[in-house]
C-alpha cells in the first residue's frame, strides 16, 4: 500500500478554493483526504491519496493526463479542473510505502 501526497503552495487567498476544488473532484473517493496548513508554511494545501502499488497509480495518472476520468475522480467535476494550475504557485509530490 501506497500513500502519494500532492502538496501545493497555493497562491495568497487561493488555498480554500484550491482546497474546496480537491474535495469536489475526489468526492467519489472515501481514502483520499484535503488537508490545509494549521501551523506551518501557509497556504499549504495537501492532497492524499492511497494506491496498491505504482503500476495503480500510474495507471490513474495516465487516465489524467489523457483527459478520461478515473474511477477515484468524479468525472462531473474533472471539467472544473482544467484552470487549477492558476491556484498555486508551486508544489511537491511525496510516496510513502506503508509497512505492515
Amino acid at each position: 500500500m501506497l500513500i502519494i501526497r500532492d502538496i501545493f503552495t497555493a497562491k495568497p487567498g487561493q488555498a480554500t478554493k484550491l482546497a474546496k476544488l480537491m474535495k469536489k473532484v475526489f468526492a467519489k473517493d472515501p481514502t483520499t483526504r484535503v488537508m490545509t496548513d494549521l501551523v506551518g508554511d501557509y497556504n499549504t494545501v495537501v492532497l492524499e491519496m492511497q494506491a496498491k502499488n505504482l503500476a495503480e497509480y500510474e495507471k490513474e495518472l495516465e487516465a489524467y493526463r489523457t483527459g478520461k476520468t478515473s474511477s477515484k475522480i468524479d468525472p462531473d467535476a474533472f471539467n472544473d479542473m482544467k484552470n487549477y494550475t492558476e491556484l498555486w504557485y508551486t508544489g511537491r509530490r511525496e510516496i510513502y510505502r506503508v509497512t505492515e
